[in-house]
């Protein structure tokens, strides 16, 4: 943001900032040492340098003979008028015009701003001039007879200047605010540091008038003797203590007044003069016929279009970083392709023996050129693309600093000029300015193929499009994780056939055909849902235009025997209430509602418990599984996507679509276990209360794709165990005798 913050004449942080009719900006003094007066042989410019009305500058008397010198400071007593009509005629400015005209400067300082040589006047000018001053009054230091006029050092467009010189130009005491608040930001300095840089001041003594960091306060300034009655205060740029008086910006400022009548402040924003004004110059007349509005309604409207467009800016921002890094990794990766080329070209020249020495060299030299040409373009690349990076950052910076402002007058001053360059810098990031301009891919190889009399020839042939080879598993890589396998490949070194994509194949599990379960460009994959205790063959494969590569090896890959898994917090009804890491819960209200399991199962045989941590009232929590879409209001069972038991403290049933069978006696409490035994081989599901079978298998028949499911109320707490072998009491069961 210092960049935004500097002066374009003088290069330093601004002093007294103006606001050109350009909507630029410069320092008073600079403004002074750049304005400049128009010869006698440009006098018909001037008229178009003046605003409608108002009158041309008076010539101003010059000592016959003396040298032309640099343009004095225009002062506001030093303008007289006359000439009005003539400048009206000749005008091509309306109220509406921005106030400068299109004189292009001949001739430049060597920051560009524009400076003309002085005239001199004739002879008797200076007596005439110093007649017409009042009696103890010094001679105007206009020099000649010439109209006055300012050059922005940024745009090259004049500004002529009205009565009041210089200081008719708008204070942007925004601008101003910024700046002082930015001095204050910098880090103060240790003064008694011996390390290099220095440690940032932690204090700062009024006695002493010395700044010390932590260290250097405990050694050379400690709380106790003559020291122990010096006031420490905090260094020039952090706040003080509460209730202190603060001159930042924002705090202590006074309100804006009217740069015409300085007892009044401006109330109200003229939308055809686009600038604040006061009630005062409503009734002067001035703004009579002009569109005006409240100032408060026009700062919030502006900052609003500031805030908008800087939003597209500061997505530019961050594609801009992405892009950096995309740009630093395809230098890397145009490094580490560039020593491999270089490496397979060693190794076949090498084997050519003495007939390829001779051109060894010479085609090195082909693939480091190749190289760094292609480094040199994605280095300019990133050097023009940091350069508008830091520019819109900058920018962004800035702007935001000026939306802190609670300044209405004096951000409408600027807000115009800010977001117009807000959307110039945006559509500076054209469509394509975010993509390399080169490839990380050499498009060399080498034909080893030729007879020996042909070595003398060998060049670099222009690689022809082929299907990929054979991508590599990296078996290290690759891994199960419960009933979900990850798999990852790569293609082998020197390569030199593009990839397009990659197809990855796996089987049913059950030793079945392949299916294709992946197709992109990434090479690394994870496929969720498959069945526990399978044994799974994957392969992949690559492709480009020219068709598709051969296949991998075929890794094989082995699913959990039993399944880990907790309640599903983002499918639970919103009334559920999870702890101890999803795996204990309850509910907040005295209507059933419905959890899920975080697994689902579609073969195998899958067995959990649910302890019961907490049982009062007697109520009836339901047991069992149920499908993705189940209802989770009420109690599980009552519909047709789920199949339990629900239980009391008595006896318990089996339930779905609301039927209730298989009335069993035995009941839960404070400390029971409930078993659910889900046996997809024999697709049957069987309950379990205390290592107790509660009658015959609840349901018989049941396909497809289950998930374990609970229904509970606020009664009822439990904890689910997941990961357990089927227990042997439920390999050999024993039914209860009636």
């Amino acid at each position: 943001m210092e960049e935004e913050l500097k002066c374009p004449v003088c290069g330093s942080l601004f002093r007294e900032p103006i606001i050109l009719p350009c909507s630029h900006n410069v320092c008073l003094p600079c403004a002074r040492t750049i304005a400049v007066q128009t010869p006698e042989s440009e006098q018909h410019l001037p008229a178009l340098l003046h605003p409608r009305g108002a009158a041309a500058p008076a010539p101003a008397p010059t000592t016959p003979g003396a040298p032309a010198g640099p343009a004095a400071p225009l002062d506001p007593e030093c303008s007289a008028g006359g000439g009005g009509d003539h400048a009206d005629k000749l005008s091509l400015h309306s109220e509406t015009d921005s106030g400068y005209g299109s004189y292009t400067p001949s001739l430049k300082s060597p920051n560009g701003v524009r400076v003309l040589p002085l005239v001199p006047a004739p002879p008797g000018g200076a007596a005439a001039g110093a007649a017409a001053a009042p009696r103890g009054a010094a001679p105007c230091p206009i020099p000649g007879p010439v109209g006055s006029s300012l050059t922005c050092p940024q745009c090259h467009r004049s500004a002529s200047l009205e009565q009041r010189g210089l200081r008719g130009f708008q204070r942007n005491r925004l601008l101003e605010a910024i700046v002082q608040r930015y001095r204050q930001g910098r880090t103060a300095k240790c003064q008694l540091c011996d390390r290099s840089p220095a440690e940032p001041a932690a204090v700062r003594c009024e006695q002493c008038e010395v700044l010390y960091c932590a260290a250097c306060q405990l050694r050379c300034h400690p709380a106790r003797g003559p020291f122990a009655k010096h006031r420490l205060a905090p260094p020039p740029g952090q706040p003080g203590p509460p209730g202190g008086e603060g001159k930042g910006a924002g705090g202590g400022r006074k309100p804006a007044t009217c740069a015409e009548h300085e007892l009044e402040q401006y109330s109200m924003y003229c939308l055809s003069c686009r600038s604040p004004v006061c009630y005062q110059c409503l009734e002067d007349g001035r703004h009579g016929k002009h569109d005006v509005k409240a100032l408060g309604a026009m700062w919030k409207q502006h900052k609003a279009q500031l805030s908008q467009a800087l939003n597209g800016v500061s997505d530019k921002a961050k594609e801009a970083k992405e892009f950096l890094v995309q740009l630093k990794n395809l230098l890397q990766q145009i490094q580490e392709n560039g020593l491999d080329y270089e490496a397979c070209l060693v190794a076949q020249c090498d084997a050519l023996v003495d007939a390829l020495t001779r051109q060894k060299a010479k085609l090195l030299t082909k693939v480091t050129k190749e190289r760094e040409h292609k480094l040199k373009v994605v280095w300019d690349q990133i050097n023009h693309c940091t350069l508008k990076l830091r520019q819109s950052t900058g920018l962004m910076e800035y702007c935001l600093e000026v939306i802190k402002e609670n300044d209405p007058s004096g951000f409408l001053q600027i807000s115009d000029a800010l977001i117009k360059r807000v959307q110039v810098s945006q559509e500076q990031w054209v469509k394509g300015a975010l993509e390399p301009k080169v490839s990380a891919e050499f498009d060399l190889t080498l034909d080893s193929e030729p007879l020996l009399e042909a070595i003398h020839h060998l060049d670099f042939i222009q690689m022809k499009c082929r299907v990929p080879p054979v991508p590599l598993l990296q078996l290290e890589k690759c891994c199960t994780r419960n009933n979900s396998v990850t798999l990852a490949w790569r293609m082998p070194p020197l390569s030199h056939n593009p990839v397009e994509g990659y197809i990855l194949e796996l089987d049913d599990g059950d030793g079945g055909q392949f299916r294709e379960v992946y197709v992109g460009k990434e090479t690394l994959c994870t496929i969720d849902g498959l069945h526990f205790n399978s044994t799974y063959n994957a392969r992949v494969k690559a492709f480009n235009s020219s068709g598709v590569g051969p296949y991998s090896k075929t890794v094989i890959l082995q699913t959990s025997d039993v399944a880990w898994f907790t309640f599903d917090p983002s499918s639970a009804h919103r009334d559920i209430v999870l702890s101890n890491d999803n795996q204990t819960a309850t509910c907040s209200s005295y209507d059933d509602r419905v959890v899920l399991g975080t697994a689902a199962f579609s073969k195998g045989v899958h067995y959990w418990e649910l302890h019961v941590d907490r049982y009062d009232n007697h109520p009836d929590p339901a047991f069992g599984i149920a499908r993705i879409n189940v209802v989770k209001d009420m109690m599980l069972g009552k519909d047709d996507k789920a199949w339990a038991m629900y239980v009391d403290n008595n006896r318990s049933w089996f339930m779905h679509c609301n039927s209730h069978t298989n009335r069993t006696e035995g009941g839960v409490s404070k400390g029971a276990t409930v078993g659910v035994l889900l046996d997809l081989n024999k697709h049957n599901l069987t309950f379990y209360i205390n290592g107790q079978q509660q009658g015959p298998p609840a349901f018989e028949n049941i396909e497809g794709v289950f998930m374990p499911a609970l229904s509970l109320n606020r009664n009822v707490q439990v904890t689910l165990q997941t990961g357990l072998e089927v227990p042997q009491y439920v390999k050999q069961p024993k039914l209860p005798s009636n």
